[in-house]
């Protein structure tokens, strides 16, 4: 375990580490994730064969840049904002929202979300989060992770007999090739900036 949590992550760059300070920092970036995550689930970028939403690219670099705790926190504060009724997420509308709407076939991918979170701040403390190729990989494994769940509980809801793939993961892998490529030069390029504007 030691091994990853020897790293800073992004999040521990910024302000200050120690006693209340710390505390208020915490909460200033969970607001910020909070605010980011629900304009991401709204921006749609046409492409074939269904829009592209930024939903899961907001996620998993959150996930690296704030480590898997303060990532966690942040995804669940999200979905918590989301279970009171308030219009956060990509599906999400004024008549479909809350719990209901949660509980609905996107309910297994929110729920992959958090774990994913957990996985790109795991790899994040690892170091991985410094390189085009291993943030790749950890991209590549957090997408699995969101879409694992979110499979299954299409086939609990649906019936496994049905085209679940064709519903639940093809039609989004042409965009989250996108997105992870984005990502893994994103995150490795702030990197890079922190390190030489210390020098």
């Amino acid at each position: 375990m030691s091994t990853l949590t020897a790293r800073p992550v992004l999040a521990d760059l910024f302000g200050t580490n120690e006693g209340s300070a710390l505390r208020v920092k915490q909460v200033v970036l969970v607001l910020a994730g909070i605010a980011v995550l629900a304009i991401a689930a709204k921006i749609r970028i046409p492409m074939w064969p269904v829009p592209m939403t930024m939903g899961t690219f907001a996620v998993l670099t959150i996930g690296a840049a704030y480590g898997p705790r303060l990532g966690l926190t942040t995804i669940l504060a999200y979905l918590a904002v989301g279970a009171l009724g308030f219009n956060v997420f990509a599906g999400s509308s004024s008549t479909e929202y809350g719990l209901a709407y949660m509980m609905g076939g996107t309910g297994g991918y929110l729920v992959g979300y958090a774990l994913a979170a957990v996985a790109l701040g795991a790899f994040a403390r690892a170091g991985w989060d410094r390189s085009f190729g291993k943030m790749a990989a950890a991209l590549f494994a957090g997408n699995a992770i969101i879409y694992l769940p979110g499979l299954v509980w299409l086939g609990v809801l649906y019936g496994w007999d049905k085209p679940l793939l064709e519903w639940g993961l093809t039609p989004f892998l042409a965009g989250d090739a996108l997105k992870l490529v984005l990502a893994a030069m994103l995150v490795p390029a702030v990197w890079k900036l922190v390190g030489d504007a210390r020098r």
